[in-house]
C-alpha cells in the first residue's frame, strides 16, 4: 500500500509543496508515496491582486496542473485535524463530512484577516482578503452609480495603512471614477494609527508612499483609529466623524485557526513554529509551509512574511523536504535572505526596494513595469507540463 502525503490548503504553499513533492520523488524514480491536496477549489486565488477590479478573472485552474505531476486532488474544506490518528476530517463537495488518513501532513491553509471587535464591522464594512470578499466589494462600488449624489457617497474610507491599505486606496480613485465618471469628486481617505503617512513601511519608502499618495488625491488621517462603523460611515479614536458610504477594513491578517489543532508553539498571529526543514517542532510527520509557518529566512533575526513572496519559496521547501524525509535522503534547509517588496501606487506608478530596511531601486513607471510583470506571470502557475512545473518547483533556483 503506497504512503500518503497529504496537503491541506491549494494557495502558494500548498500548489508549491505537492509540486516539488512530486519532483523530488520523480528525480528518484519512487513510486510508491501518492500526494494528495485537500482545497475548497482546485485553482490558485492570486490574493495578492485582489485590491483590483475584475476580482472573479484573479483565479488560475490548477487541477490539469496537478493531473500532469500525478497529484491527487480532493474537493473540500478541512476542518479537524487528528495527530494521533493520522486522519483530517473534511466537509466534501456535496457537504458531507469525511475523512482522510496520512504518513505525512503539510498544513498551508493560509490567513485571513484578523476579526475585529469594533462596532459594525461585520455590518458595514468590506474587504480584499478573500476573492469572494473582493467581488462583493466590487458590486457595492458599481451600485454607487444608482445612488443620488452625496459626499458619502463619493467618499471610501479605508481603515490600515500597511501594504493592502496603501495598495487599496491608492487603486480606488481610477476605479472610482470609472464608476461614477472623471468629474465626480471623491474622496479616500486612509485612516491610520502611524504618526506619519507611510511610517509602517519605513522612511525612505515612505516618500514615494506620500508623493504617490498627494498625486492620486489620496488623504491621510493620523494618529487615530476607526472605533465605530455604521451605515452612513465612521467614527474616529480622536472624536471625528467621516461619513461614508464605503468602508474597506485591512488591518493584519491571522493564520488559519486549524493550527491550533496541532500540538506546537505559535506566534502571536498563530503561525506554528517550524525547523530550517519546515517541520513542526516537536512533530515528526507535520509540516508548515506559507502563511501558517513562523519560519527563519536567515541567521540574522529575519523570519517570513504573510506574502506570496515567501509563501511560493517555502512551499518549493516543504514539499521537497517532506519527500526528503520519506525518502531518507538529505533535505534542503529554508533559507530566503533577499526581501523586496514592489508596491503598487494606483496612478502614480509603483515603488520596489530591496532589503529589510527596504531600499527604494525603482519608482513610478520604471516600479509599475515590474508590479505588472510579478502580479501577472511571476506568481500565476507553472503551465501544466512535467518538465516545466518540476523545474519551477526546484526550491534552490534563483528566486528574484
Amino acid at each position: 500500500m503506497k504512503q500518503h502525503i497529504l496537503v491541506i490548503g491549494a494557495g502558494f504553499g500548498g500548489m508549491w509543496t505537492a509540486l516539488s513533492a512530486t519532483r523530488l520523488f520523480d528525480i528518484h524514480a519512487h513510486n510508491d508515496v501518492e500526494v494528495t491536496v485537500l482545497a475548497p477549489q482546485a485553482e490558485l486565488r492570486v490574493r495578492p491582486r485582489f485590491y483590483e477590479p475584475n476580482a472573479h478573472q484573479l483565479a488560475a485552474p490548477i487541477g490539469e496542473l496537478f493531473d500532469a505531476v500525478g497529484v491527487k486532488f480532493i474537493k473540500g474544506a478541512a476542518e479537524s485535524i487528528d495527530v494521533e490518528q493520522k486522519r483530517v476530517g473534511y466537509i466534501d463537495a456535496s457537504g458531507s463530512r469525511q475523512v482522510c488518513s496520512y504518513d505525512k501532513l503539510v498544513l498551508a491553509t493560509g490567513s485571513r484577516l484578523a476579526q475585529s471587535s469594533t462596532p459594525g464591522v461585520t455590518e458595514h464594512a468590506f474587504d480584499v482578503d478573500q476573492i469572494e470578499q473582493a467581488m462583493r466589494l466590487e458590486n457595492h462600488l458599481k451600485s454607487l452609480a444608482n445612488l443620488p449624489h452625496s459626499k458619502a457617497r463619493n467618499t471610501v474610507v479605508v481603515a490600515g495603512g500597511g501594504f493592502t491599505g496603501i495598495e487599496t486606496a491608492t487603486e480606488m480613485p481610477a476605479r472610482l471614477r470609472a464608476i461614477l465618471g472623471d468629474e465626480a469628486d471623491i474622496e479616500v481617505i486612509i485612516v491610520d494609527r502611524g504618526e506619519k503617512i507611510g511610517g509602517s513601511m519605513g522612511p525612505e519608502i515612505a516618500r514615494s508612499i506620500e508623493e504617490a499618495s498627494l498625486e492620486t488625491g489620496v488623504k491621510w488621517h493620523l494618529r487615530a483609529s476607526v472605533v465605530a462603523i455604521d451605515a452612513s460611515g465612521v467614527n474616529l479614536s480622536d472624536g471625528q466623524r467621516i461619513d461614508a458610504s464605503t468602508v474597506i477594513w485591512t488591518t493584519g491578517v491571522r493564520a488559519s485557526s486549524l493550527t491550533e489543532q496541532i500540538p506546537g508553539e505559535r506566534d502571536h498571529l498563530g503561525r506554528l513554529h517550524v525547523d530550517s526543514h519546515l517541520k513542526v517542532i516537536g512533530q515528526d510527520d507535520i509540516f508548515a509551509t506559507g502563511d501558517v509557518a513562523y519560519a527563519a529566512t536567515d541567521d540574522i533575526g529575519n523570519y517570513a512574511l504573510m506574502t506570496c513572496q515567501h509563501a511560493i519559496v517555502l512551499g518549493r521547501h516543504a514539499g521537497n523536504n517532506v519527500a526528503a524525509q520519506m525518502l531518507g535522503v538529505d533535505p534542503t534547509p529554508y533559507r530566503q535572505p533577499k526581501y523586496v517588496t514592489c508596491l503598487d501606487l494606483g496612478a502614480w506608478g509603483a515603488v520596489y526596494t530591496e532589503g529589510w530596511d527596504r531600499q527604494v531601486k525603482l519608482v513610478r513607471q520604471e516600479g509599475k513595469a515590474l508590479k505588472t510583470q510579478i502580479n501577472t506571470q511571476w506568481i500565476y502557475p507553472p503551465a501544466a507540463n512535467r518538465e516545466t512545473a518540476w523545474a519551477a518547483a526546484d526550491p534552490l533556483i534563483p528566486i528574484a
